[in-house]
Order: C-alpha cells, then structure tokens, then sequence
C-alpha cells in the first residue's frame, strides 16, 4: 500500500472544502473569488498527484501529468494575485497580462511542447519537462515575491491585521518550499545534491499543512472575507477535524521519512488509534483538563462558539427590560465576562440640554459631563453622515487610508484609552456611544467579535430610545394625572371636611362643652376615609421599585384571601383553586396588596351568599427561560356596563357609593395594575352584565433573564 498517495488525496480533499467554504461565505467578494481559483488550483494539482501516485499505466500516467499541471500553471499567478488583495495594493492591469500569458502556456499544455512525457521513479510517475515547462519555472519567481510582499506589508500593519497574516505567510512559505521540492524530478534530480536521498513529494504534504493553518486563520483571525459563526455541534466537527488532519499530517510525514515498507495492518491500526483518540479529545477537551485548557483551546481554535449562544441570547432577551439601569447591569456582565473586557465606556445625550454623559464605566468611574462632545462633533458627524457601524480608536484598528472626518472623529475619543467606538441610533442620528477597551488578555479582536458587538449596540439604541420614550409619555401621563388627582382630591376632601367642619364650628359656639352625637360618628368616619384615601394617593404616586425575591405564589394566594376576608364581613364564599409549591420572583407584600384588593371588589360585587373564585395555574410554556402563570378572579355579581369597562383602570374612576364605609376613590385598579407593571406582566379584565367578572393577572416566573458564567479571577 503507498501510504505516501494518500497525502496529496488527502490535500486535494482539504483544499478543495476549504475553497468551497470561502467562495460561499461570500461570492461577490473579489479577494474569496481569487482564493477560490488559487485553491482549486492547488486541489488540481493534489488530485494529479495521487493519480500518478496509484496508476500503474504510462498512457494514464501520461494522462494524469497534463491534467495536473492545468493546475500547477495557474499557481503563481492566483497566489501573486491573492498576495497583492490582502496587502491591499493597487492592481494595475498588468494582472490580466500575467494571467493572459498563464492561459497560453495551458494552452501549449495540450500538446507535447509543455512536457514531453513521464517516467517511472520506483514510487510514482513524474513528468518530464519540455520547452513549455522551462518557460514557466520562470513564473516560479512570482510564488516566492508573493511572500515577500506580505512580509514587508505586515510590518506596517496594526497589530489585528499582522496576526491575521502570520498563519497565511508560514503556509504560503511552507507551500512554496516543498512546492520546489517536487519540481526537481521534473527536472531530471532524483537525489538531493550531494547526497544519495531520494526526493519525496513533500509538497503534497505541504498542502495539507496550508488547508490546516489557513483554515486556523479563518476560524480564529476571519481571514479573508470570511465571517465564521458557528454553533456548539459544528465547533465540535472543527475540532474533531483540525486534530485529526493534523495528526494524519504528520504521521504520513513519518510514513514518508522511514526507510522500508511500513506493513498495512499497522498504518490502518494507527490510523484508527488516531480517530477514537481526535474523537475523545474534540468531545471532552477542554472538560478533561479544566479551565487552563480552555484557555488554550480558545488560543488554538479562537472562542468563535459558544460564547456566541450567550451573545444572542442576550440580544433575544433585551425586549423584556424596561429599565435602562438593568439593561446596564447586565450588559457589564455580557462585556465583562463573556468578551472579557479590560474597560468599557458607555456615553447618553441629555435630553433636557442635549448634552453628553459618562453614565456607566468599567472599571467604575463617577458620572461626569463631557463638555468636549457636542452634537455637532466630529465623531457623530462621521456615524450620521457616513452611516458607518464602528470606528477603530486606537493605532492597532485605524485605517491607513482614514478620510479627513474619520480623522477628526477620532481625536476626541482618544483621550479615553478605547479600541473601538460603536454609536447608539435613533432614527441615523446618534445620541449616544460605546467605547470598548481591550480584552484582559490583550488578544486582537476578531472580526466576529466587531460584528457582536454591531449586534448588541443596534439593539441596545432600539430598547433605550423605547425606554426613554416610554419615559417621556409617562411623565406626560403623570403630570395629567397630577392635574386629574388634584381636582380628584380637592372635590372629595372638600366633601369628607364638610361634616367635620360643621361639628368643630358648632363645638366652638357650644363652648367645647358638648358634641353633637350625630355627626361625631360621621366626622371620625370621614376622618378615617380620608386618611386611608392620602395613604393611597401616596402609594400611587410613589416611584416603587420591588424586592424581587423568589417565593411561592400559592401561599400568597391563601394570605391574600384570608386579608380580603377579614376587611369585607360579608357573606360571600371564596375558594381558591392552587396547585402546590408555584414558585415565582415577586415582591410578597405588593403582590399580596394586588391580590388582596381584586378579591375585596369581587366580595363587593358579589351578592350575599354568592361566590368569589381564585384560580391560579401555569400557562403553556412559549418562553425557554422562563414560564408564565395566572391568577382570575371570577365573581358572579351584576358585572360591569361596557361603557365603564374601559374606564376603570384610569386613576379616580370609581362606580362604587360615595359615603358608603366601602367608597372607593378610583385608585384601587389604577395601584393594581401598577403592582402587575412592576413585575413585567399583564392585568386584564372580561365582564358581563349578571353575569359577573373575572380579573386575570399573567405574571412571569422571572423578571428579568441573564444567566452567564462567573467571573475567572485573572492570573496574577
């Protein structure tokens, strides 16, 4: 068996994926375009190879020799060309002459002038050169500039994009090395000079080698134009074939440098120790070393998985947040532990005064003004004009080539040691920024990385310029409601002092010596209301924020029925329908008050020996995270008229009696559905005239969802 073909096999197979791969991360892209034909190339090249490895016929062989210098031909000029892209150098049209020129010598390929034929070496054919080929090993030169070019382009590169080059650079230099190597017995050098060693193949090997680290750079530096998002199973195929390719590589190294005949049963033996052992290292490392080999396993194979499943989780779950303060929170925990940022810098505009604010900084800095950023500053010049998603900061991400207002934007922003800058939108118009600093590690960041970011940025403008909306049209509706209490307030108390009024005055002509019997009780009444209707005028008006703690919803349930029954002597059954051990993220005492109040004016509306019913059971799930659960209150009174119903939420809309002991004042819906908004769900109301009421309530089991990894203490 020539254990020996099976690496240009293999580097036809590797090259050929890898080409593919590229072209269709992006197909009008000129620079994957160019890599494509420089890959197909070389996976043309690889596929003759084996041929003339295996065959054992000369017309085949013969056969097999022209088809592979189709692809050895066009080598030096799509790698020429591929080199000049990257280095981003301007391409004259000399280009097309070099691959004008290139198509002729396939052309003189076809006949006998390119080679004259091939010969037998004792373990594979090789062909001989003809005047064509010597013509072309002139071209041979443009392989070794080309790695010359990307090695003085690196030099004045930042640093992101010189080790995104480094990987490509060795593969290149490594491919054009032993590329070299397997000219020579075209030439006629069957032994290396000066000594008696055969010349093996090691080109084939070689490009193995290229498909290994050019796939490396793509995965963990996004060479090219390629922008690689994979999840947790496909991460465990690309581990599973980058140690396997490796390990296959260098063993067929080892099967090409041992002298003799290695026997079949052996390499095939070898071969499978190889799969099981790639196969437990790809599912079990790094959780088979811990933490440390994690580390190196993201070094090796960059973090382009799994930590882009928390990424877009949290994007998913930005909707639910209604504060801007949580969504800070737990934006600090997406940076700081799964980017694992050194520093970060978020900037809002002042709405009032249309001023910026340094409202949130990593490590923790006081809020301060920043007079040196105006709305007509450069910087949000360059994103609403240019509508540009990003700008580098620093040295290592500026561009070369930066425009005279890309310059300008930047210089403000220096002063904050950042890397890149990211604008907060609404409508194309900046009014916020984030400035990111560089991660702990001090790596680069990737391509993949500025993309999750663009992400985070864009949805985070969308949900803080709804919040601040949101804010602006409570406000409005506060400062109408501040109208509606007062006027509310003044006519009610007005009519709850009247009686205590008259009593004090007649007290006074009496000379203090006696009170009226009849409208004592009355005064102390209307005392008490009104001390109960301030008590909850205050709560209404009070900015709550809860104590979000885990509880059981059930035995809420019961306490709250036992508090409404207690406050309402009447005869009215309530029976409470639970299942056991509902356990949510509430604040007790204000869901307690909720429920409480819904069951009291359910009581109110029932008749004598009616019945009020409490059902609480869980929805059908639709959230991964999270399940939803629901209280109705169902009460079998006259109901309420259709065109009350969409009035009775509105703070003081009341239809109950007015001097009753009971007299509501129009608050006690309004507090209700306040207390529901606080833990982000919904209250809502069905009614029917002599039929009754039912009141639902739909509450999430957790506010607000971000569930990430502890913090790695950092190495000392």
């Amino acid at each position: 068996m020539k254990f020996l073909a099976l690496a240009p096999l293999l580097g036809a197979i590797c090259n050929f994926l890898l080409s593919i791969f590229v072209l269709a991360s992006d197909r009008k892209s000129p620079l994957n375009q160019i890599f494509f034909l420089w890959g197909i190339s070389i996976t043309v090249w690889n596929a003759g190879t084996f041929a003339l490895f295996s065959t054992t016929s000369q017309a085949d062989a013969a056969v097999w020799a022209h088809w592979l210098f189709y692809g050895v031909i066009f080598i030096p000029i799509t790698l020429f060309h591929l080199s000049l892209r990257i280095a981003q150098i301007e391409i004259g049209k000399y280009i097309f002459a070099l691959y004008a020129f290139q198509a002729g010598l396939a052309v003189l390929n076809t006949t006998g002038h390119f080679i004259h034929g091939v010969r037998y070496v004792g373990y594979a054919w090789y062909a001989i050169a003809g005047p064509g080929f010597w013509i072309y090993s002139c071209t041979l030169s443009l392989t070794v500039v080309s790695v010359i070019i990307l090695t003085v382009r690196r030099r004045h590169l930042p640093a992101l994009q010189q080790k995104r080059l480094n990987g490509l650079i060795l593969a290149q230099a490594l491919l054009v090395f032993f590329g070299m190597n397997d000219i020579l017995p075209i030439l006629g050098v069957d032994q290396y000079p000066g000594t008696d060693l055969p010349i093996y193949p090691y080109g084939s090997i070689a490009a193995v080698f290229y498909g290994i680290i050019v796939g490396y750079s793509v995965l963990q530096h996004q060479l090219l134009d390629v922008q690689v998002t994979l999840g947790r199973i496909a991460a465990h195929l690309v581990r599973f074939l980058f140690l396997f390719l490796i390990g296959l590589a260098l063993q067929l190294t080892l099967t090409a440098l041992v002298p003799g005949n290695i026997p079949t049963a052996y390499f095939v033996g070898s071969l499978a120790v190889l799969i099981v052992s790639t196969l437990i290292a790809s599912l079990l490392f790094p959780r088979l070393l811990g933490s440390h080999a994690e580390r190196l396993e993201r070094s090796f194979l960059g973090d382009r998985f799994e930590y882009q499943d928390r990424v877009r989780t949290f994007i998913e779950n930005m909707t639910w947040y209604n504060d801007v303060d949580d969504l800070m929170n737990d934006l600090h925990d997406l940076l700081t532990r799964t980017f694992k940022l050194a520093s970060y810098k978020i900037i809002l505009r002042d709405e009032t005064d249309l001023g910026f604010t340094l409202v949130r900084a990593h490590p923790e800095q006081p809020t301060a003004r920043l007079p040196q950023l105006r709305a007509q500053s450069a910087v949000f010049q360059y994103f609403e004009w240019g509508k540009a998603e990003y700008l580098g900061v620093s040295a290592n991400y500026s561009r070369a080539a930066a425009s005279v207002l890309e310059r300008q934007a930047r210089e403000p922003l220096l002063e904050f040691d950042s890397e890149f800058c990211f604008p907060l939108t609404s409508e194309n118009t900046p009014f916020g920024l984030v400035l990111v600093g560089p991660k702990i590690s001090q790596e680069p960041y990737t391509a993949t990385d500025i993309n999750l970011l663009v992400a985070i940025v864009k949805s985070m403008s969308l949900i803080v310029n709804q919040i601040r909306l949101k804010t602006q049209i409570l406000h409005a509706q506060e400062l109408d409601l501040l109208g509606k209490m007062s006027r509310g307030m003044a006519h009610d108390l007005n009519n709850l002092l009247t009686p205590v009024w008259t009593l004090l005055q007649l007290s006074l002509e009496d000379g203090g010596n006696a009170l009226d019997e009849e409208l004592l009780p009355v005064a102390l009444r209307n005392v008490k209301t009104m001390r109960a209707y301030i008590k909850e005028a205050l709560f209404f008006s009070e900015n709550l924020r809860p104590d979000l703690q885990l509880g059981r919803l059930d035995l809420v349930v019961r306490q709250a029925i036992e508090v409404a029954r207690a406050g309402r002597p009447k005869e009215v059954e309530i029976t409470a329908i639970t299942p056991e051990e509902v356990t949510i993220d509430m604040d007790e005492v204000l869901i307690q008050r909720l429920l409480a109040n819904l069951i009291s004016n359910a009581i109110d509306a029932s008749p004598a020996g009616g019945t009020v019913q409490v059902v609480l059971e869980r929805l059908p799930k639709v959230d991964s995270v999270r399940e939803w659960l629901r209280v109705r209150v169902i009460d079998h009174g006259e109901g309420i008229p259709k065109e009350n119903l969409s009035r009775i939420l509105t703070p003081y809309f009341t239809t109950k009696n007015r001097g009753d002991e009971n007299r509501g004042f129009g608050l006690g819906l309004a507090i209700c559905r306040k207390i529901v908004t606080l833990h982000g769900g919904n209250l809502a109301i069905r009614s029917q005239i002599r039929k009754g009421t039912t009141v639902q309530v739909d509450l999430p089991s957790r506010h607000v969802i971000a569930a990430f990894p502890p913090v790695e203490a950092a190495a000392s």
